[in-house]
């Protein structure tokens, strides 16, 4: 996985937030965004996911979320706490 541009990102805070082993994350964020644990390395499809659910992007398009936003937007999604989305009440 490649982080933003595929979901390793997303796993990584769940080993990190939760203590997960890499398969029990995998799954996990694979659950939650409702796709297959190979899909989180597939590029095209994690591309249109994060564009769609506005999770943050290597090299977003006007109007897109920022980076707090997409932050705060993954928090909800994985059910975590992130300090900076806490700190600033999104």
């Amino acid at each position: 996985m490649g982080g933003m541009r595929t979901a390793g990102d997303l796993v990584l805070r769940m080993q990190m937030t939760r203590a997960m082993r890499l398969d029990e994350a995998k799954k996990y964020v694979a659950d939650k965004l409702g796709v297959t644990v190979e899909d989180l390395s597939d590029n095209i499809k994690m591309d249109k996911i994060r564009r769609k659910r506005g999770l943050g992007r290597i090299r977003p398009a006007v109007n897109e979320v920022t980076d707090l936003q997409a932050k705060a937007n993954i928090a909800e999604l994985l059910d975590i706490k992130i300090n900076s989305v806490e700190k600033f009440g999104f």
